[in-house]
């Protein structure tokens, strides 16, 4: 008999599985080769995945996965070894949020951009957590409030958090409430600190950030699901660098900047890059205020393949 279950973490060939019937956690297997769904990944299955299985030995907890069921949405990520393929992250996500910060370790509006891009791609709402106020001094809270600004503008839901003092931590526990959320952010920036703040008995490890360069230092290694309450779930998500542009060819980018897409055909040229074409729109919002200049040089350096992410 074939069960449905919830794929809540992946460690290469096993998979955790949750029961439907009663939330029991099971250790499966994949039945065999799958077909990756005409996808080019690395592995077929993802965290958020729906899955039928089939219990092979109740005594040892192992099962087999037979049947993925269909997705609302994916997330990919360039794989780190096969550069032509990409890497499942997950799976049926309401919503990709991005923990940011801009000191200690800084996240830079390259970065922010490619992950909103990238999300875009995937047709999945983007939001923008701020963390670490308590380390800004006056003019980064203000620069941080033109961010805010600019990214709400856009349509990208933003708040600011500090996990050490409660600091919006109610807005970010109202924004996860029934859906599924994929965090990301770089090692450091308080993902870990901040769910244990609204969800300490899921204890999820952190680590301080190196001084050394002031990089964090990687904690999660494979995506992993959790339940904060019935309903609420985040997937916790490692290696985001490489998320998102993997197959996206140069002239769809702009596709995925909201404010470049409202002027979609109304260049001179129907193939305009937005670079150097005479009677470009975009180009022409830039000079005027319309479209702002971090987010256009952050359009330059993905058309042009530069990384801009750090």
């Amino acid at each position: 008999m074939l069960v449905k279950g919830l794929v809540l973490r992946s460690t290469g060939s096993w998979y955790d599985v949750r029961d439907s019937r009663d939330g029991h956690i099971w250790q499966c297997r994949l039945k065999g080769k799958f077909k990756n769904l005409g996808l080019k990944v690395t592995n077929p299955i993802a965290v958020g995945d729906y899955v039928n299985f089939e219990i092979e030995d109740d005594v040892q907890n192992f099962g087999i996965i037979h049947e993925i069921l269909p997705r609302e949405n994916y997330v990919v990520r360039q794989s780190v070894h096969k550069s032509a393929f990409s890497h499942l992250i997950a799976a049926n996500v309401d919503q990709a949020i991005l923990i940011a910060t801009l000191v200690f370790p800084r996240t830079s509006l390259g970065f922010i951009d490619r992950f909103l891009v990238a999300i875009e791609s995937f047709r999945i709402p983007g939001v923008l957590v701020f963390n670490k106020q308590d380390l800004l001094n006056d003019d980064m809270k203000e620069f941080q409030s033109e961010l805010m600004d600019l990214y709400d503008s856009l349509g990208y839901h933003c708040i600011a958090t500090t996990a050490l003092s409660d600091e919006g931590l109610e807005p970010f526990s109202a924004l996860l409430k029934g859906k599924v959320s994929l965090l990301s952010g770089h090692s450091g920036v308080g993902k870990s600190t901040l769910v244990n703040a609204i969800a300490p008995d899921l204890d999820i490890k952190t680590q301080e950030v190196s001084t050394f360069a002031n990089k964090g230092v990687h904690t999660t290694t494979f995506a992993e699901m959790f339940e904060l309450e019935p309903g609420t779930f985040i997937i916790d998500s490692p290696g985001i660098k490489e998320l998102g542009l993997a197959d996206m060819k140069p002239e769809e980018i702009s596709h995925y900047f909201p404010e470049m897409r409202e002027l979609l055909n109304q260049c001179r040229f129907n193939n305009c890059q937005h670079i150097n074409e005479p009677g470009c729109m975009v180009k022409h919002s830039v000079s005027e205020g319309g479209i702002a200049m971090s987010r256009y040089e952050s359009y330059l350096s993905m058309v042009g393949g530069g990384d801009n992410r750090k």
